[in-house]
């Protein structure tokens, strides 16, 4: 049960006044809260970006060059534009000494008049300009009489906005917020409070949206670092919460030799490199525990992630038990499935893949698996539906883990006695966005590629150079070899991505004629396996694509890719996307198109694909430039977003997090937790109410 004294920050934002039903929506809107409406905490936790800082000005003879000001005069006189005129209209105001221009566009003239009548003093606030040596203040921000000024703030914060929604209706809401917001115990111990030089959390939220410096905002000011590390905090105390009860209810040790496992990846033809080798090993040690694994596996685009998830499957199906894989998309599970099934059958082991198009054969699967014929299951969200059962499911394997939720992994865990879980990415996570999203998760790393692998070149080039590109694919085909060629989402008022790819595929095929190929997301399962089987064999050599191919097509032979638009994409996806080539033999080459001009980010975006292939150092350089959000797709997978915590900037703060919920979580074992419902009120305020649920529980 949620404290009594929390209940005024849990009440809807549309208790307050002037937020209506209009306002409402808007708010749910910038404040980005999913389900449900916006409460008095989201108007909260919804903090400036940044800040207008006004001078007051005594006399307009001490006015600056240019900044934001606020002064008082006399209404001396209007100077209205000429009928059709586009020219603004002015109001001079002086002091008796300077005069400055008040400059409107497009106003009626009737509202300045009653605005500012002639011989009326009036108090303005707005950003000083200089045009022509005249001081001007065009569109002021305030105008009032003299004892209106104190409306002004000398400070005052700019919010993130949404179109609709007004600065002053979003900050009025948010001052009338602030006054519902109780004392709260404090949940932090003194000896950090005091080494931080931290304020307390609701002072931090009044010196945020009340600021009396432009210095006491942003994201490495000490009040929104204090803010941030109670976010980090909660989550952490919930993932150690999760974790602590995931162990109570698993355990069961596994045994097996290793034979299975040894014999079919003998077959391969080649060695596996170090970090394969390592990170095989440490899964063996994870399943022979009694305690249930949680392991993350990352590894880059080509890095040998299936082989090692292969060889985790043959030593739990050796112990006696099931695997499932699940994969996001049909492709992926299909790749999948096609390099495991050989290696695992050639063993006496029995794959099954299980998508949305086996309909005929899905009965006859169904009871093979729930009987333990079928020892390793493979598919996409097919398998955590309430028909499929298994005998003994023991390892669930889930590959590009974020494009999944929560619940639908917990859906599959659940079809077992608390089975081992194995998670892998393709795109490398920085650690600290793994202790972000998976606290204390084992983790193992792919950082070499296979031998054989050639470094793939990467070039940058402007769009208006797409004739020449054409030109250098036409003659790579001569010489036989096959292109991807990638469109994206061109234009905001485009349905989808399909029309642009499908646009590109008909000005190709004129030149590379039924050799150029085309594959999106609209097709039809049938249609999209036969561009596939054709752009394998001889008789496609270009396929043009959507993003579609991001991940699960692997064609060896495809050995250059062009990417239109790349100025489009974040980093990860753009690695994901070269990684479709290189994965062979052959010296393999990227291109990026991009319309010009390009912004400082995408630059940097592109400079960076043009100097590594490392796929670890382009996601530390991806949560620079971006944020975890869209590293992670964390709108789209169901991970715990954060309101005020930026990894980029707190990420030292993870550790301090962390080390702090473990010594809050070891002091209750010992039953010292002095401010306890101080945690719980922390807990409740960040919305892991589950985490509470388990404390109780614990």
């Amino acid at each position: 049960m949620r404290p009594s004294l929390l209940d005024p920050l849990f009440a809807e934002a549309a208790t307050l006044p002037g937020v209506g039903p209009k306002v409402e929506k808007l708010i749910a809107r910038v404040t980005d809260v999913g389900e449900g409406p916006p409460l008095i905490r989201d108007l909260l936790f919804h903090l400036p970006a940044s800040a207008i800082v006004r001078q007051r000005i005594a006399s307009l003879s001490e006015l600056p060059e240019t900044g934001h000001v606020i002064i008082e005069g006399v209404v001396e006189r209007h100077e209205a534009p000429r009928r059709h005129s586009r020219a603004p209209f002015r109001v001079i105001l002086g002091d008796g000494m300077e005069t400055v221009e008040l400059v409107f566009f497009n106003a009626r003239a009737g509202w300045i008049e009653k605005l500012l009548p002639l011989g009326a003093r009036r108090v303005v606030a707005g950003r000083l300009d200089r045009f022509d040596y005249r001081a001007q203040i065009p569109h002021p921000d305030f105008v009032g009489p003299p004892e209106e000024a104190g409306d002004i703030l000398a400070v005052e914060p700019v919010y993130p906005l949404t179109e609709g929604l007004a600065p002053r209706t979003l900050a009025k809401a948010i001052r009338a917020a602030l006054a519902k917001l109780p004392e709260l115990a404090e949940w932090i111990t003194p000896a950090l409070l005091n080494r931080e030089k931290w304020p307390s959390f609701d002072k931090a939220l009044n010196l945020l949206h009340l600021p009396q410096d432009g210095e006491a905002l942003g994201p490495e000011s000490p009040a929104w670092r204090r803010l941030a590390f109670d976010e980090l905090l909660a989550s952490q105390l919930a993932l150690l919460l999760v974790r602590a009860s995931a162990r109570k209810s698993a355990g069961k040790a596994r045994r097996f030799s290793g034979a299975r496992a040894e014999r079919m990846l003998s077959r391969l033809g080649f060695s596996l490199t170090g970090s394969q080798e390592q990170a095989i090993a440490a899964i063996r040690a994870d399943l022979r525990a009694p305690e249930r694994m949680l392991r993350l596996l990352q590894g880059d685009v080509g890095s040998g992630k299936t082989l090692v998830a292969l060889a985790a499957m043959a030593d739990i199906t050796e112990g006696g038990g099931q695997a499932a894989l699940m994969a996001p998309t049909e492709v992926l599970a299909r790749q999948h499935f096609a390099t495991i099934a050989p290696l695992a059958e050639a063993a006496g082991l029995k794959v099954a893949l299980f998508t949305g198009r086996e309909a005929g054969e899905r009965g006859e699967k169904r009871a093979a698996l729930a009987e333990g014929s079928i020892d390793i299951a493979i598919g996409t969200h097919a398998l955590f539906q309430e028909t499929v059962t298994f005998k003994d499911l023991a390892l669930v394997v889930v590959d590009e883990q974020h494009r999944f939720g929560v619940h639908q992994r917990m859906l599959l865990a659940a079809k077992g006695a608390a089975p081992d879980l194995l998670v892998m990415t393709a795109t490398p996570i920085p650690r600290t966005l793994v202790l972000t999203y998976f606290g204390d998760m084992a983790v193992s790393e792919l950082r070499e590629k296979p031998a054989g692998r050639q470094p793939i070149e990467t070039r940058v080039a402007s769009a208006e150079r797409l004739g020449e590109v054409v030109e250098r694919v036409r003659l790579a085909v001569e010489k036989g070899e096959k292109v991807y060629w990638v469109c994206p989402l061109v234009a905001e008022s485009e349905a989808s991505d399909a029309a642009a790819a499908e646009a590109r595929h008909k000005e190709l095929a004129e030149i590379f004629g039924a050799s150029a190929l085309l594959l999106h997301g609209r097709m039809k399962p049938a249609e999209k396996d036969a561009a596939m089987s054709a752009f394998r064999a001889a008789k496609g050599a270009v396929l043009v694509a959507t993003t579609v191919i991001e991940v699960g097509v692997d064609v060896p032979d495809a050995s250059i890719i062009v990417i239109e638009h790349a100025e489009r994409f974040g980093l990860a996806q753009l690695h994901q996307l070269r990684g479709r080539v290189g994965r062979g033999s052959k010296a393999s080459s990227c291109l990026l198109l991009y319309k010009p001009p390009l912004g400082e980010t995408a630059r940097e975006r592109l400079k960076v694909m043009r100097e590594t292939n490392d796929g670890f150092a382009i996601a530390e350089a991806d949560l620079k430039l971006r944020g975890e959000g869209d590293l992670l797709g964390t709108r789209q997978s169901g991970m715990p977003g954060f309101a005020i915590a930026r990894p980029e900037f707190h990420g030292e703060l993870l550790e301090l997090a962390r080390a702090e919920a473990k010594l809050i979580l070891a002091h209750r074992e010992r039953g010292e937790s002095a401010h306890e419902e101080a945690v719980r009120a922390l807990l409740y305020l960040f919305k892991r109410d589950a985490a509470v649920r388990l404390m109780r529980a614990g």
